[in-house]
């Protein structure tokens, strides 16, 4: 029952519609019996300092998708040290000393790379956002070099520069072995691939963060080449978990009850 202690958590993104999160941490909140709700909230860049001081300064928190996760970066008032690596904060919460924000995008990339059986060696990182940052902190703890395919040669080229900033080795994509995809490409049945196969000949593993109802068309058509692929469930459930734990210190997240929620809504 909503009530005036109810905390209001929300998915601060553009397009947030197709988000899984509200789903699913509401099960966890009401699993755990925390009175909580959590709503998607889209947004403009604009908005993002605003709602994460109001959601905060409330007693509730929430996460940051696409394209914000730089902006709200910049927007809460203690960054975690990974957040302030990366330059991209997908988590935050509050205090009575104000908002803090984390990341742990990179804990579900780690995951699901895992689930995959992807080897370190080298990576393909499709994209030059918040999630693609990431994936590269990710190679950084794998010990994994990491090459970068973007639509605009002038942002691969910065990209490349701050990974090397971040000490990982950049790589050709013809030697990738992994490749994952860091764009919202995939949420739509008129996108393009993020990455045909014929440009990364050593793709053995694929993991897509996009993830949608029968799996994208990238991971279908990788897993009939027989490619060990996924999509972003793990991912989801990974970070949320982690996430959740912030939120609530000292209660684990009801991984089980996370995970049947996704997978129910993904059938």
């Amino acid at each position: 029952m909503i009530d005036g202690h109810t905390r209001l958590f929300a998915i601060l993104g553009s397009p947030v519609g197709h988000s899984l999160s509200p789903a699913m941490q509401t099960a966890a909140f009401t699993a755990m019996g925390i009175n909580a709700v959590y709503l998607p909230l889209p947004c403009d860049a604009s908005d993002i300092a605003t709602l994460i001081t109001t959601l905060t300064a409330a007693g509730g928190g929430g996460n940051v998708t696409v394209p914000h996760k730089g902006v709200a970066a910049k927007s809460v008032d203690r960054p975690s040290e990974t957040v302030t690596q990366l330059g991209a904060c997908n988590t935050f919460w509050g205090d009575e000393q104000g908002s803090l924000g984390d990341n742990t995008d990179v804990a579900g990339v780690l995951q699901a790379l895992q689930q995959i059986g992807a080897p370190a060696g080298v990576w393909l990182v499709v994209g030059t956002g918040g999630s693609a940052r990431a994936v590269v902190a990710a190679a950084k703890s794998a010990a994994a070099s990491v090459a970068v395919k973007s639509r605009s040669v002038v942002k691969a080229a910065r990209f490349r520069d701050w990974m090397s900033s971040r000490g990982v080795t950049v790589a050709d994509p013809s030697d990738a072995e992994v490749a994952i995809n860091a764009t919202p490409l995939g949420l739509l049945d008129s996108d393009p691939l993020p990455v045909e196969r014929s440009e990364v000949p050593a793709m053995r593993y694929a993991l897509d963060l996009v993830y949608r109802p029968r799996r994208t068309p990238w991971i279908r058509t990788l897993q009939h080449d027989g490619i060990s692929a996924q999509d972003g469930r793990t991912m989801l459930v990974v970070q949320g978990a982690a996430a959740f734990e912030l939120w609530f210190p000292g209660v684990d997240a009801p991984r089980e009850v996370m995970r049947a929620v996704v997978e129910q809504a993904l059938r």
